[in-house]
């Protein structure tokens, strides 16, 4: 007798198609686990990371456009940099007769270096972030026994990174709307004069929505990459960046307590 054929119903499924791109950067707000783990099965996709970073770059951009050609923005920008003569001028740093020449430009010098940071660091910080977490990742991944090499990990990382794109979204938003440089979806937004100097203004800019939406998905990839438990994965995404964020904190005040302000 001749073996029986295997019927449709007892034969393998056959893996699903992997999604498209699109359909990947938009499920990563809804349903990043089926994002990572057609990540984790697909072979390698540089898309994955290199189209997030070039989102995050163009809102970048056109966000400071946006917030620099408002009239009360440059003005607060113009009343920052003062305050900080201000200090220096108080605490015998600087002579008064130079501080007002100073102000003089101050305004120039402001739209200048904005203009320059945002050019030039916003691609930087776009395309090396998922370089940065995907290392975080991956390490994580061989705490925990996961087999996905760093370039999977970064490639969770980029896709992750949609968020800040929303984030930066959001944030254009609420500064055009309160005409207030330092508005973000975070507790500054509930303080009425936030200075950049005070630690604990600084601290309200940590307890972000967004930062925190974020780093939820980067914990879900780790999850689901390493097929370690989300509270697991979890821990040691918030634990590095608490680790990281407190370290860069501390080195801030060392340096406004040494350098002259």
């Amino acid at each position: 007798m001749e073996p029986a054929l295997p019927t449709p119903e007892s034969a393998p499924a056959a893996p699903p198609p992997p999604g498209s791109l699109a359909g990947k950067l938009l499920n990563i707000f809804a349903v990043p686990g089926d994002v990572f783990n057609e990540v984790k099965t697909a072979g390698l996709n540089h898309a994955n990371w290199l189209l997030p970073a070039i989102l995050l770059t163009l809102a970048g951009w056109i966000s400071a456009g946006l917030i620099f050609s408002q009239p009360a923005i440059r003005q607060q920008m113009i009343e920052l940099a003062d305050k900080s003569i201000d200090r220096m001028v108080e605490k015998g740093n600087l002579p008064a007769d130079q501080a007002e020449k100073i102000k003089a430009t101050t305004e120039k010098a402001a739209m200048v270096a904005a203009v320059i940071s945002t050019v030039a660091g916003t691609p930087m910080f776009a395309f090396a972030l998922p370089f940065w977490w995907g290392l975080i990742l991956w390490l994580g991944g061989k705490v925990f026994n996961g087999n996905f090499s760093y370039l999977k990990a970064v490639e969770a990382a980029g896709l992750a990174n949609m968020i800040l794109v929303l984030d930066v979204v959001v944030k254009t938003l609420l500064i055009l709307v309160t005409g207030n440089l330092y508005a973000s979806p975070s507790l500054a937004l509930a303080v009425k004069d936030f200075d950049p100097q005070n630690p604990l203004h600084g601290l309200c800019t940590l307890v972000n929505v967004m930062l925190f939406w974020a780093l939820l998905i980067r914990a879900i990839g780790l999850a689901r990459l390493s097929g370690t438990s989300l509270g697991k994965a979890a821990l040691w995404v918030f634990g590095i960046w608490a680790a990281y964020t407190g370290a860069l904190l501390g080195l801030s005040a060392a340096l406004r307590a040494v350098l002259p302000h």
